[in-house]
């Protein structure tokens, strides 16, 4: 389903796990910052709603999407954050930019997870344009943050769930 069809803060939350222990960094880019501030508040009101506490979530800012890869990896290194959040947007425009900053930024999340064994979350909106960002970033499709933070709460949960049988 799309997410013009789907409203992003929607989604089952049965049995998710205890998080009140756990600590999360969520790494913003301040590029399109009118779209990505809307998308932190998501997140971080979505992890403080399920039991996260304020002092156990870190943010860092980074200049634009295509750093959101080093600031994550930076974090996801820390041995005492348990789930990384990247957060941002890149919005298609006239040239092809999106295409190579998104394509980079997704597959260096995922390399990032698997070498940190840790969750690391793609938070990040690529639309065709600035209205569909800001119907994704808290507007009529939800806020991809709170499904960013959602995935996280549910990985740590499953990581937990995994490693200590």
């Amino acid at each position: 389903m799309s997410s013009a069809d789907k409203n992003l803060s929607v989604f089952k939350t049965d049995g998710l796990p205890d998080i009140s222990n756990k600590k999360f960094a969520l790494v913003v880019a301040e590029w399109n910052s009118e779209v990505t501030e809307k998308l932190f508040e998501g997140a971080y009101q979505t992890l403080i709603g399920y039991g996260a506490a304020a002092e156990n979530i870190e943010r860092g800012n980074v200049p634009g999407s295509f750093e959101l890869t080093l600031g994550a990896h930076w974090y996801a290194q820390r041995s005492d954050i348990d789930a990384v959040i990247a957060l941002g947007v890149v919005i298609q425009g006239e040239t092809k930019h999106n295409d190579y900053i998104n394509h980079a930024v997704a597959q260096g999340i995922t390399n990032i997870s698997i070498q940190n064994n840790k969750p690391v979350i793609f938070g990040v909106l690529t639309p065709n344009n600035m209205q569909q960002a800001v119907d994704r970033a808290g507007g009529v499709h939800g806020n991809k943050g709170d499904e960013a933070a959602m995935t996280a709460i549910k990985m740590v949960g499953l990581k937990d769930k995994i490693f200590t049988r």
